[in-house]
């Protein structure tokens, strides 16, 4: 797994998702790669902007390489097996990041 460097880690940034007619506003948790494939992890927001339920969506992720003003494409992603190999990378980027929270607050004491 290949997270990519991007300004996401510092801001907040948010997609809005049309599934069955209603319109769900998502916040990016990270985008990541898998088998030279990207993918993204949203967080879906109540009216609130608050995740209750703590479920995160992972969908297949494309950018189009010739038109960099072009909006993303988030692709449902069909496939079981594809899918478990995003979420088991997924569960590795969280390991990670729940690690370096704990160096970085040991360089804090």
């Amino acid at each position: 797994m290949e997270n990519q460097n991007n300004p996401m880690e510092d801001e907040e940034i948010y997609v809005d998702l049309n599934i069955d007619g209603k319109e769900i506003t998502c916040s990016i948790v990270t985008i990541f790669t898998v088998d030279e494939k990207d993918y993204i992890a949203l967080l879906p927001l109540n009216e609130n902007g608050e995740n209750e339920e703590g479920n995160v969506w992972l969908y297949g992720y494309k950018e189009d390489p010739d038109n960099p003003e072009a909006e993303p494409e988030i692709i449902y992603i069909e496939d079981e097996e594809e899918y478990e190999a995003a979420a088991d990378a997924f569960d590795e980027y969280l390991d990670s990041q729940e690690f370096d929270e704990l160096i970085d607050g040991d360089d804090e004491e």
